[in-house]
Protein backbone atom coordinates (compact mmCIF):
# COMPACT_ATOMS: atom_id res chain seq x y z
CA UNK A 1 0.00 0.00 0.00
CA UNK A 2 1.40 3.10 -0.87
CA UNK A 3 2.15 6.17 1.88
CA UNK A 4 -0.30 8.04 1.34
CA UNK A 5 -2.74 5.77 1.50
CA UNK A 6 -1.31 5.19 5.14
CA UNK A 7 -1.78 9.09 6.20
CA UNK A 8 -1.91 9.07 9.60
CA UNK A 9 -4.92 10.70 10.46
CA UNK A 10 -6.81 7.63 9.05
CA UNK A 11 -4.90 4.85 10.83
CA UNK A 12 -3.08 6.36 14.26
CA UNK A 13 -4.81 5.51 17.72
CA UNK A 14 -6.93 8.05 18.37
CA UNK A 15 -5.59 9.69 21.36
CA UNK A 16 -1.76 9.58 19.99
CA UNK A 17 -2.60 11.34 16.81
CA UNK A 18 -4.92 13.93 18.28
CA UNK A 19 -1.90 14.80 20.80
CA UNK A 20 0.60 14.83 18.09
CA UNK A 21 -1.60 17.00 15.79
CA UNK A 22 -3.07 19.66 18.60
CA UNK A 23 -0.57 19.92 21.27
CA UNK A 24 1.83 21.95 18.54
CA UNK A 25 -1.31 23.99 17.99
CA UNK A 26 -1.84 24.44 21.28
CA UNK A 27 1.85 25.82 21.83
CA UNK A 28 1.60 28.46 19.27
CA UNK A 29 -1.65 29.72 19.85
CA UNK A 30 -0.35 29.97 23.41
CA UNK A 31 2.38 32.35 22.36
CA UNK A 32 -0.31 33.90 20.52
CA UNK A 33 -1.68 34.86 23.36
CA UNK A 34 0.98 35.46 25.28
CA UNK A 35 1.65 37.87 22.65
CA UNK A 36 -1.85 39.76 22.89
CA UNK A 37 -1.80 39.90 26.92
CA UNK A 38 1.67 41.19 26.71
CA UNK A 39 1.17 43.85 24.08
CA UNK A 40 -1.93 45.07 25.74
CA UNK A 41 0.47 45.06 28.95
CA UNK A 42 2.79 47.48 27.53
CA UNK A 43 0.16 49.42 25.66
CA UNK A 44 -1.67 49.59 28.99
CA UNK A 45 1.73 50.87 31.05
CA UNK A 46 2.01 53.75 28.47
CA UNK A 47 -1.08 55.27 29.36
CA UNK A 48 -4.49 54.99 29.79
CA UNK A 49 -5.57 56.33 26.82
CA UNK A 50 -3.60 54.34 24.59
CA UNK A 51 -5.10 51.07 25.96
CA UNK A 52 -8.87 52.57 25.29
CA UNK A 53 -7.31 53.28 21.44
CA UNK A 54 -6.45 50.01 21.36
CA UNK A 55 -9.30 48.36 23.03
CA UNK A 56 -11.89 50.37 20.44
CA UNK A 57 -9.43 49.35 17.23
CA UNK A 58 -9.85 45.91 18.37
CA UNK A 59 -13.21 45.37 16.60
CA UNK A 60 -12.23 45.97 13.27
CA UNK A 61 -8.84 43.88 13.58
CA UNK A 62 -10.94 41.38 14.58
CA UNK A 63 -12.80 41.51 11.19
CA UNK A 64 -9.61 42.05 9.51
CA UNK A 65 -8.33 38.50 11.05
CA UNK A 66 -11.48 36.98 10.57
CA UNK A 67 -11.15 37.22 6.75
CA UNK A 68 -7.62 36.03 7.16
CA UNK A 69 -8.35 32.46 9.35
CA UNK A 70 -12.39 32.60 7.37
CA UNK A 71 -10.84 31.97 4.59
CA UNK A 72 -8.16 29.48 5.70
CA UNK A 73 -10.45 27.60 7.47
CA UNK A 74 -12.42 26.66 4.23
CA UNK A 75 -9.29 26.16 2.10
CA UNK A 76 -7.95 23.87 5.07
CA UNK A 77 -11.50 21.47 4.94
CA UNK A 78 -11.73 21.42 1.33
CA UNK A 79 -7.82 20.21 1.01
CA UNK A 80 -8.52 17.58 4.25
CA UNK A 81 -11.49 16.37 2.72
CA UNK A 82 -9.68 15.77 -0.49
CA UNK A 83 -7.04 13.60 0.53
CA UNK A 84 -9.06 11.72 2.38
CA UNK A 85 -11.00 10.55 -0.60
CA UNK A 86 -8.02 10.75 -2.66
CA UNK A 87 -7.89 13.46 -5.04
CA UNK A 88 -4.99 14.63 -4.70
CA UNK A 89 -5.21 16.89 -7.96
CA UNK A 90 -8.20 19.05 -6.17
CA UNK A 91 -5.98 19.36 -3.22
CA UNK A 92 -3.21 20.75 -4.75
CA UNK A 93 -5.94 23.39 -6.38
CA UNK A 94 -7.25 25.00 -3.49
CA UNK A 95 -3.77 25.35 -1.93
CA UNK A 96 -3.18 27.41 -4.72
CA UNK A 97 -6.35 29.37 -4.86
CA UNK A 98 -6.14 29.47 -0.96
CA UNK A 99 -3.01 31.87 -1.66
CA UNK A 100 -4.46 33.91 -4.26
CA UNK A 101 -7.80 34.29 -2.22
CA UNK A 102 -4.56 35.86 0.78
CA UNK A 103 -3.61 38.50 -1.73
CA UNK A 104 -6.85 39.06 -2.54
CA UNK A 105 -7.67 40.26 1.26
CA UNK A 106 -5.26 42.12 1.52
CA UNK A 107 -5.68 44.42 -1.09
CA UNK A 108 -9.47 44.99 0.23
CA UNK A 109 -8.23 45.48 3.83
CA UNK A 110 -5.50 48.25 1.98
CA UNK A 111 -8.33 50.46 0.69
CA UNK A 112 -10.70 49.90 4.25
CA UNK A 113 -7.34 50.67 6.40
CA UNK A 114 -7.10 54.53 4.61
CA UNK A 115 -10.80 55.28 4.68
CA UNK A 116 -12.62 53.81 7.56
CA UNK A 117 -9.71 53.80 10.50
CA UNK A 118 -10.36 57.14 11.92
CA UNK A 119 -14.00 57.30 11.15
CA UNK A 120 -14.45 54.33 13.33
CA UNK A 121 -12.56 55.07 16.42
CA UNK A 122 -14.49 58.42 16.56
CA UNK A 123 -17.83 56.39 16.92
CA UNK A 124 -17.25 55.70 20.55
CA UNK A 125 -15.10 58.54 21.71
CA UNK A 126 -14.36 62.46 21.82
CA UNK A 127 -11.34 61.90 22.95
CA UNK A 128 -8.46 63.20 20.40
CA UNK A 129 -5.77 61.72 21.91
CA UNK A 130 -7.59 58.09 21.66
CA UNK A 131 -8.82 58.46 18.32
CA UNK A 132 -5.48 59.60 16.94
CA UNK A 133 -3.89 56.59 17.98
CA UNK A 134 -6.79 54.32 17.12
CA UNK A 135 -6.87 55.44 13.76
CA UNK A 136 -3.01 54.92 13.91
CA UNK A 137 -3.25 51.77 15.04
CA UNK A 138 -6.01 50.40 12.79
CA UNK A 139 -4.19 52.17 9.26
CA UNK A 140 -0.85 49.87 9.79
CA UNK A 141 -2.27 46.62 10.80
CA UNK A 142 -4.81 47.20 8.31
CA UNK A 143 -2.83 48.36 5.32
CA UNK A 144 0.35 46.11 6.05
CA UNK A 145 -2.22 42.78 6.57
CA UNK A 146 -0.84 41.03 4.04
CA UNK A 147 1.95 38.98 6.24
CA UNK A 148 -0.71 37.87 8.18
CA UNK A 149 -3.09 37.10 5.21
CA UNK A 150 -0.17 34.51 3.47
CA UNK A 151 0.85 33.43 6.84
CA UNK A 152 -2.40 32.35 7.95
CA UNK A 153 -3.29 30.93 4.69
CA UNK A 154 -0.01 28.81 4.61
CA UNK A 155 -0.42 27.47 8.22
CA UNK A 156 -4.09 25.94 7.11
CA UNK A 157 -2.72 24.46 4.13
CA UNK A 158 -0.16 22.31 5.96
CA UNK A 159 -2.30 21.55 8.64
CA UNK A 160 -4.92 20.35 6.53
CA UNK A 161 -2.03 17.56 6.07
CA UNK A 162 -1.21 16.45 9.02
CA UNK A 163 1.36 18.69 9.77
CA UNK A 164 1.21 20.58 12.68
CA UNK A 165 5.43 21.64 13.51
CA UNK A 166 5.59 23.94 11.02
CA UNK A 167 2.46 25.63 11.73
CA UNK A 168 3.65 26.11 15.17
CA UNK A 169 6.80 27.53 14.08
CA UNK A 170 5.09 29.92 12.33
CA UNK A 171 3.08 31.35 14.63
CA UNK A 172 5.99 31.33 17.64
CA UNK A 173 8.40 33.08 14.96
CA UNK A 174 5.59 36.00 14.22
CA UNK A 175 4.65 36.37 18.31
CA UNK A 176 8.28 36.36 19.38
CA UNK A 177 9.39 39.15 17.10
CA UNK A 178 6.33 41.09 17.94
CA UNK A 179 6.98 40.59 21.53
CA UNK A 180 10.96 41.69 21.34
CA UNK A 181 9.49 44.45 19.47
CA UNK A 182 6.64 45.51 21.10
CA UNK A 183 8.70 47.94 24.22
CA UNK A 184 11.26 48.75 21.89
CA UNK A 185 9.20 50.93 19.47
CA UNK A 186 5.76 51.56 22.33
CA UNK A 187 8.61 53.10 25.10
CA UNK A 188 11.51 54.09 22.67
CA UNK A 189 14.26 51.65 23.85
CA UNK A 190 17.84 52.29 22.53
CA UNK A 191 18.28 53.62 19.47
CA UNK A 192 14.63 52.91 18.84
CA UNK A 193 12.13 55.92 18.60
CA UNK A 194 8.97 56.57 21.37
CA UNK A 195 6.13 55.60 19.36
CA UNK A 196 3.29 54.31 21.20
CA UNK A 197 0.75 53.02 19.91
CA UNK A 198 2.14 53.43 16.48
CA UNK A 199 4.97 51.44 17.62
CA UNK A 200 2.84 48.51 18.69
CA UNK A 201 1.35 48.04 15.36
CA UNK A 202 4.67 48.48 13.66
CA UNK A 203 5.88 45.42 15.85
CA UNK A 204 2.78 43.83 15.02
CA UNK A 205 3.00 43.60 11.69
CA UNK A 206 6.99 42.98 11.60
CA UNK A 207 6.42 39.76 13.48
CA UNK A 208 3.44 38.96 10.87
CA UNK A 209 6.35 39.04 7.67
CA UNK A 210 8.53 37.06 8.95
CA UNK A 211 5.92 34.62 9.88
CA UNK A 212 4.87 35.09 6.26
CA UNK A 213 8.63 34.70 4.81
CA UNK A 214 9.48 31.52 6.83
CA UNK A 215 5.99 29.29 6.05
CA UNK A 216 6.47 30.40 2.15
CA UNK A 217 9.86 29.36 2.07
CA UNK A 218 8.51 26.12 3.88
CA UNK A 219 5.59 26.05 1.32
CA UNK A 220 7.48 26.25 -1.80
CA UNK A 221 11.39 24.06 -0.66
CA UNK A 222 10.32 21.45 1.14
CA UNK A 223 8.20 18.34 -0.30
CA UNK A 224 4.27 17.82 1.48
CA UNK A 225 0.85 16.14 -0.08
CA UNK A 226 -0.38 19.19 -1.56
CA UNK A 227 1.94 20.56 -4.34
CA UNK A 228 1.47 24.53 -5.08
CA UNK A 229 1.98 25.67 -8.67
CA UNK A 230 0.96 28.18 -10.19
CA UNK A 231 1.64 27.18 -14.00
CA UNK A 232 -1.62 27.59 -15.99
CA UNK A 233 -3.44 28.05 -12.68
CA UNK A 234 -6.66 29.67 -12.99
CA UNK A 235 -9.32 30.60 -10.72
CA UNK A 236 -12.14 27.65 -10.66
CA UNK A 237 -15.83 28.50 -9.77
CA UNK A 238 -16.14 24.87 -8.67
CA UNK A 239 -13.41 25.15 -6.17
CA UNK A 240 -14.44 28.70 -4.82
CA UNK A 241 -17.85 27.20 -4.15
CA UNK A 242 -16.65 24.28 -2.30
CA UNK A 243 -13.83 26.64 -0.36
CA UNK A 244 -16.63 28.93 0.42
CA UNK A 245 -18.98 26.85 1.49
CA UNK A 246 -17.33 26.62 4.63
CA UNK A 247 -15.35 29.73 4.62
CA UNK A 248 -18.39 32.44 4.10
CA UNK A 249 -19.69 30.75 7.35
CA UNK A 250 -16.39 30.78 9.36
CA UNK A 251 -15.97 34.71 8.30
CA UNK A 252 -19.31 36.12 9.33
CA UNK A 253 -19.31 33.79 12.34
CA UNK A 254 -15.77 35.24 13.30
CA UNK A 255 -16.33 39.37 12.30
CA UNK A 256 -19.65 38.86 14.31
CA UNK A 257 -17.26 39.42 17.21
CA UNK A 258 -16.46 42.12 15.78
CA UNK A 259 -20.10 43.08 15.76
CA UNK A 260 -20.07 42.41 19.44
CA UNK A 261 -17.56 44.22 21.09
CA UNK A 262 -18.55 47.15 18.81
CA UNK A 263 -22.28 46.77 20.32
CA UNK A 264 -20.91 45.97 23.80
CA UNK A 265 -18.78 49.38 23.58
CA UNK A 266 -21.80 51.06 22.48
CA UNK A 267 -23.93 50.16 24.95
CA UNK A 268 -21.03 50.83 27.08
CA UNK A 269 -20.67 54.24 25.92
CA UNK A 270 -24.69 55.47 25.88
CA UNK A 271 -25.49 53.77 29.62
CA UNK A 272 -26.12 56.32 32.19
CA UNK A 273 -22.80 56.19 33.47
CA UNK A 274 -19.80 58.78 34.07
CA UNK A 275 -16.96 59.09 31.31
CA UNK A 276 -14.71 57.86 33.97
CA UNK A 277 -16.55 54.74 34.39
CA UNK A 278 -17.53 54.09 30.73
CA UNK A 279 -13.68 54.35 29.58
CA UNK A 280 -12.99 51.81 32.44
CA UNK A 281 -15.55 49.75 31.12
CA UNK A 282 -14.44 49.39 27.78
CA UNK A 283 -10.70 48.79 29.07
CA UNK A 284 -11.86 45.89 31.36
CA UNK A 285 -13.74 44.67 28.44
CA UNK A 286 -10.79 44.82 26.11
CA UNK A 287 -8.42 43.20 29.04
CA UNK A 288 -10.85 40.57 29.20
CA UNK A 289 -10.64 39.58 25.20
CA UNK A 290 -6.98 39.58 26.20
CA UNK A 291 -6.80 37.40 28.83
CA UNK A 292 -9.82 34.81 27.64
CA UNK A 293 -7.31 34.10 24.96
CA UNK A 294 -5.63 32.35 27.37
CA UNK A 295 -8.13 30.01 27.65
CA UNK A 296 -9.86 29.80 24.40
CA UNK A 297 -6.32 29.74 22.35
CA UNK A 298 -5.59 26.38 23.44
CA UNK A 299 -8.48 25.35 22.70
CA UNK A 300 -8.64 26.88 19.23
CA UNK A 301 -5.58 25.36 18.58
CA UNK A 302 -6.85 21.75 19.96
CA UNK A 303 -9.58 22.57 17.21
CA UNK A 304 -6.77 22.98 14.47
CA UNK A 305 -5.75 19.46 15.33
CA UNK A 306 -9.33 18.09 15.57
CA UNK A 307 -10.88 19.34 12.10
CA UNK A 308 -8.52 17.81 9.63
CA UNK A 309 -8.75 14.58 11.33
CA UNK A 310 -12.67 15.04 11.66
CA UNK A 311 -12.80 16.40 7.51
CA UNK A 312 -10.33 13.00 6.50
CA UNK A 313 -12.40 10.56 8.06
CA UNK A 314 -15.71 12.15 6.83
CA UNK A 315 -14.56 12.08 3.20
CA UNK A 316 -12.85 8.47 3.85
CA UNK A 317 -16.26 7.45 5.33
CA UNK A 318 -14.96 6.40 8.49
CA UNK A 319 -17.62 7.64 10.82
CA UNK A 320 -15.88 5.95 14.14
CA UNK A 321 -12.99 7.83 13.71
CA UNK A 322 -14.81 10.79 13.41
CA UNK A 323 -16.84 10.77 16.31
CA UNK A 324 -13.94 9.60 18.30
CA UNK A 325 -11.77 12.74 17.52
CA UNK A 326 -15.07 14.65 18.55
CA UNK A 327 -15.99 13.40 21.58
CA UNK A 328 -11.90 13.08 22.77
CA UNK A 329 -11.75 16.76 21.88
CA UNK A 330 -14.57 17.91 23.48
CA UNK A 331 -13.36 15.85 26.88
CA UNK A 332 -9.90 17.84 26.52
CA UNK A 333 -11.62 21.74 25.44
CA UNK A 334 -13.94 21.12 29.02
CA UNK A 335 -10.69 20.20 31.07
CA UNK A 336 -9.18 23.09 29.51
CA UNK A 337 -12.06 25.65 29.66
CA UNK A 338 -12.87 24.73 33.58
CA UNK A 339 -9.24 25.28 34.50
CA UNK A 340 -9.97 28.47 33.13
CA UNK A 341 -12.77 29.39 34.78
CA UNK A 342 -11.38 28.75 38.43
CA UNK A 343 -8.33 31.11 37.20
CA UNK A 344 -10.74 34.29 36.58
CA UNK A 345 -13.09 33.02 39.51
CA UNK A 346 -10.26 32.97 42.03
CA UNK A 347 -7.69 35.67 40.63
CA UNK A 348 -9.67 38.25 38.89
CA UNK A 349 -7.80 40.98 40.61
CA UNK A 350 -4.10 40.04 39.97
CA UNK A 351 -5.31 39.92 36.49
CA UNK A 352 -6.42 43.17 35.83
CA UNK A 353 -3.37 43.96 37.92
CA UNK A 354 -1.58 42.97 35.34
CA UNK A 355 -2.35 46.04 32.99
CA UNK A 356 -2.47 48.97 35.76
CA UNK A 357 -0.88 52.11 34.29
CA UNK A 358 2.57 53.35 36.23
CA UNK A 359 1.39 57.08 36.53
CA UNK A 360 -2.47 56.87 37.48
CA UNK A 361 -3.24 54.99 40.90
CA UNK A 362 -7.08 56.50 40.01
CA UNK A 363 -7.44 55.06 36.62
CA UNK A 364 -5.90 51.67 38.35
CA UNK A 365 -8.34 51.48 41.38
CA UNK A 366 -11.85 52.06 38.64
CA UNK A 367 -10.72 49.27 36.54
CA UNK A 368 -10.65 46.88 39.34
CA UNK A 369 -13.72 48.05 40.79
CA UNK A 370 -15.44 47.64 37.69
CA UNK A 371 -13.00 44.70 35.87
CA UNK A 372 -13.34 42.33 38.61
CA UNK A 373 -17.14 41.75 38.31
CA UNK A 374 -16.44 41.44 34.56
CA UNK A 375 -14.01 38.80 34.45
CA UNK A 376 -16.18 36.51 36.87
CA UNK A 377 -19.57 36.41 35.27
CA UNK A 378 -18.26 36.25 32.00
CA UNK A 379 -16.31 33.22 32.72
CA UNK A 380 -18.85 31.33 33.78
CA UNK A 381 -19.63 30.93 30.15
CA UNK A 382 -16.38 29.06 29.52
CA UNK A 383 -17.27 25.13 30.00
CA UNK A 384 -20.24 25.42 27.76
CA UNK A 385 -18.06 27.15 25.36
CA UNK A 386 -15.94 24.42 24.92
CA UNK A 387 -18.50 22.32 24.04
CA UNK A 388 -19.91 24.58 21.75
CA UNK A 389 -16.34 25.30 19.72
CA UNK A 390 -15.78 21.68 19.16
CA UNK A 391 -19.24 21.47 17.64
CA UNK A 392 -18.26 24.37 15.86
CA UNK A 393 -15.55 22.84 14.34
CA UNK A 394 -16.83 19.54 13.73
CA UNK A 395 -19.40 21.05 11.37
CA UNK A 396 -16.43 23.11 10.06
CA UNK A 397 -14.78 19.97 8.97
CA UNK A 398 -17.96 18.05 7.08
CA UNK A 399 -18.56 21.14 4.82
CA UNK A 400 -21.27 22.50 7.16
CA UNK A 401 -20.30 25.84 7.80
CA UNK A 402 -23.25 27.56 8.09
CA UNK A 403 -24.37 25.21 10.82
CA UNK A 404 -21.12 27.49 12.87
CA UNK A 405 -22.10 30.39 11.50
CA UNK A 406 -26.24 30.17 12.58
CA UNK A 407 -24.62 29.33 16.53
CA UNK A 408 -22.22 32.30 16.43
CA UNK A 409 -25.00 34.88 14.69
CA UNK A 410 -27.47 33.30 17.86
CA UNK A 411 -24.64 33.61 20.18
CA UNK A 412 -23.46 36.65 20.03
CA UNK A 413 -25.60 38.64 18.18
CA UNK A 414 -29.83 37.87 18.43
CA UNK A 415 -29.15 36.54 22.04
CA UNK A 416 -26.09 38.15 23.49
CA UNK A 417 -26.46 41.95 22.19
CA UNK A 418 -30.21 42.35 22.87
CA UNK A 419 -30.21 40.64 26.68
CA UNK A 420 -27.10 42.53 27.24
CA UNK A 421 -28.95 45.74 26.10
CA UNK A 422 -31.99 44.72 28.65
CA UNK A 423 -29.69 44.10 31.80
CA UNK A 424 -27.74 47.13 31.17
CA UNK A 425 -31.11 49.14 32.05
CA UNK A 426 -30.84 46.97 35.76
CA UNK A 427 -27.21 47.67 36.24
CA UNK A 428 -23.76 47.37 34.64
CA UNK A 429 -22.63 44.30 36.60
CA UNK A 430 -26.02 42.83 35.83
CA UNK A 431 -25.18 43.09 32.17
CA UNK A 432 -22.45 40.72 31.97
CA UNK A 433 -24.89 37.41 32.64
CA UNK A 434 -25.88 38.03 29.26
CA UNK A 435 -22.99 36.13 28.05
CA UNK A 436 -23.47 33.13 29.90
CA UNK A 437 -27.10 33.00 29.07
CA UNK A 438 -26.03 33.65 25.38
CA UNK A 439 -23.60 30.15 25.71
CA UNK A 440 -26.21 28.28 27.10
CA UNK A 441 -28.75 28.60 24.40
CA UNK A 442 -25.81 28.47 21.82
CA UNK A 443 -24.60 24.81 22.99
CA UNK A 444 -28.71 23.91 22.92
CA UNK A 445 -29.02 24.91 19.58
CA UNK A 446 -25.89 23.18 18.76
CA UNK A 447 -26.95 19.81 19.73
CA UNK A 448 -30.15 20.12 17.76
CA UNK A 449 -27.70 20.94 14.56
CA UNK A 450 -25.85 17.52 15.59
CA UNK A 451 -28.70 15.84 16.09
CA UNK A 452 -30.07 16.63 12.69
CA UNK A 453 -26.51 16.01 11.00
CA UNK A 454 -26.22 12.54 12.22
CA UNK A 455 -30.16 11.51 11.58
CA UNK A 456 -29.36 13.32 7.80
CA UNK A 457 -25.61 12.31 6.77
CA UNK A 458 -23.07 10.34 9.69
CA UNK A 459 -25.89 7.74 9.93
CA UNK A 460 -25.18 6.78 6.02
CA UNK A 461 -21.46 6.70 6.75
Amino acid sequence: MSELSQNKMGVKPMFPLLMGMSLPAMFSMMIQALYNVVDSIFVARFSPDALQAVSLAYPLQLILISFGVGTAVGVNSLIARRLGAKNYQEANTAAATGLVLAVINWLVFLVLGLIVARPFISLFTSNADVISDGASYLTVVMCISFGMMISCMGEKILQSTGNMIIPMLTQTLGAVVNIIFDPLLIFGIGFFPKLGVLGAAIATVFGQICSMTFILIILFVRKHEVKITFKGFKLQKLVLKNIYAVSFPAIIMQSIGSVMVSGINAIISIANITAEYAAAYINAFGIYFKLQSFVFMPVFGLSQGVSPIIGYNYGARNKKRMFEAFRMGSIIAGIIMAAGTVLFQLAPSWLLSLFESEENAAANALLAEVGVPVLRIISISFIMAAVGVMFSTLFQAVGKGFYSMTMSVLRQLVVLLPVAFLLSKLNMVTMWYAFPIAELFCLFVGIIFFVRLNKKEFSKL
